[in-house]
């Protein structure tokens, strides 16, 4: 725990990944207004407060008040950084409402260290509590979700969610189950779906890792976490400035299949438009021809690192709006 507090920006609260990394690639104006889409326990914000001049600004966007309080009791005496307690997607767009187009973006996506570590928020199968879920304090919470759920929709909404390649397996368990309302409960019943039939080393892990992938699918839906993503996407090219950076920090495959594709094509699906001469017609451009990942000595210090994969897209003029 002493190493990972010895990262850039990290805190007791929080440990952001690829910190240096992340302001280094999205600080272009000192002067800038940068909006930090998931601010956790305000790491990466902290980093850019140091990296920008007096008058720059830090907008910090986060849907957990507990983390918005966090972060302010943190960084709040600096007349440069604020905060917008929504989920990203609404929360850039009043940033930007306050500020104009912004110079940067950095989203830091999926759930934080400090959530998954508190058993009485109910995201990690390693901590037993209540099967909640919520980034939020509202809307439904994963126990309300599962005991809506018919078998059939939760094998497909494991296999969206989380591509679990046991999903019909585990539903029916899970079903047959029910009624659960505790993650330990979840847990159990999800791990004992999973058959046997490899050394027991590789058995256990494969059954963590289909319990994580469960967990991972029902905190998605919960919080609507892609459809937040795809708004957010979508809704850069008007908010960023010609110029101006985006950084993605993504955690599985679903949320970074998304922000690759809308760098390259500025959509969800389909190809990017081409000119009469055959152009692209683009809103951003890669800076990043691969996703970049944590180096060995911070995946050590901070094992959450290791699946994180960090893209950057610059904003192009297409399509900007006439100021």
């Amino acid at each position: 725990r002493a190493a990972a507090e010895a990262l850039p920006g990290a805190s007791a609260y929080h440990i952001p990944v690829l910190g240096a990394e992340c302001v280094e690639w999205l600080v272009t104006d000192t002067s800038g207004v940068y909006v930090d889409a998931t601010l956790g326990g305000g790491g990466h914000s902290s980093l850019l407060l140091e990296r920008l001049g007096p008058n720059g600004k830090v907008v910090g966007v986060d849907r957990d008040a507990k983390a918005i309080a966090v972060a302010t009791a943190r960084l709040g005496e600096d007349a440069r950084f604020s905060t917008v307690e929504a989920v990203f997607d609404d929360g850039i767009a009043e940033a930007a409402r306050r500020h104009g187009p912004v110079s940067g973006v950095l989203m830091d996506l999926g759930v934080s260290s400090r959530q998954l570590d508190d058993g009485a928020r109910g995201f990690s199968h390693r901590h037993a509590g209540p099967l909640d879920m919520r980034m939020g304090s509202e809307g439904a919470t994963a126990a309300d979700l599962l005991a809506g759920l018919r078998e059939r929709d939760l094998s497909y909404l494991l296999k969206k969610n989380a591509d679990e390649p046991l999903a019909r397996r585990v539903a029916k368990a899970v079903a047959a189950a029910m009624p659960l309302t505790t993650t330990d409960a979840l847990a159990d019943v999800v791990a004992a779906a999973v058959p046997t039939i490899s050394p027991p080393a590789a058995d256990a892990r494969r059954r963590a890792k289909t319990v994580a992938r469960v967990f991972q699918a029902l905190r998605v839906e919960v919080n609507d976490e892609l459809g937040a993503l795809d708004r957010m996407l979508l809704a850069l090219p008007d908010h960023v400035r010609p110029g101006g950076r985006v950084v993605a920090l993504s955690y599985h495959s679903l949320e970074d299949r998304r922000v690759k594709r809308v760098f390259r094509t500025g959509k969800l699906r389909g190809d990017a438009e081409s000119d009469a001469y055959g152009e692209k017609l683009v809103p951003f451009k890669p800076l990043t021809r691969k996703a970049l990942a944590a180096s060995d000595a911070e995946v050590e210090a901070n094992p959450r690192a290791r699946s994180a994969k960090l893209r950057v897209a610059e904003r192009t003029t297409w399509g900007c709006k006439p100021s």
